[in-house]
């Protein structure tokens, strides 16, 4: 275990979403979807975790093509318990226009099976616009690794870019990719 890191001041973020569900594996194999490249690609659409587990450590996700999408600090590490990260997506200016963002992931077993809880905290209030993104895309991801772990196929699921958040970020002057 390793406790949290003085970087940052965590208790600033508030939750913004939360979610929960129900996963029939072992906390151990949550925890290592959630932490490993090797996982992460076959259920976060070909983008891969790579992290430090230990306070302090570098929290990284790379886009299929190999690009640093999220660049980020573990702030919190217990293995198989919880994992609390920054989360800053690359784009230029975004983390300037809205503060940083906070993830937690929170593994209790639950009989057979694990209780996972994700929470999406944020530096400053923002609005439904701007969360809209992450409440369009975290409930695919979690149920993508869910359905991996459970029978060994991620799920597929086609979804459209979150015009809102993209239309709000757009309007606040940060440059959007592609």
């Amino acid at each position: 275990m390793t406790e949290p890191s003085q970087a940052i001041d965590i208790s600033k973020f508030k939750p913004e979403t939360v979610y929960t569900i129900y996963i029939a594996a072992s906390p151990e194999r949550v925890w290592e979807a959630l932490t490993s490249a090797e996982f992460s690609r076959r259920y976060f659409y070909g983008f891969a975790v790579e992290a430090d587990l230990r306070a302090g450590g570098a929290f990284i996700v790379r886009a299929p093509d190999g690009s640093e999408h999220i660049s980020g600090e573990v702030i919190v590490c217990e293995p198989r318990h919880r994992l609390t990260i920054t989360w800053d997506v690359n784009w230029p200016g975004l983390v300037e226009a809205l503060g940083r963002t906070l993830v937690t992931y929170e593994i209790e077993a639950a009989g057979e099976a694990v209780r996972l809880t994700m929470t999406e905290a944020h530096e400053r209030p923002l609005s439904d616009d701007i969360l809209s993104g992450g409440r369009q895309g975290w409930p695919t991801i979690l149920s993508s690794l869910k359905s991996l772990l459970e029978t060994g196929k991620p799920l597929a699921v086609k979804t459209s870019p979150p015009a809102r958040m993209l239309a709000a970020l757009k309007a606040l002057g940060v440059a959007l990719p592609g």
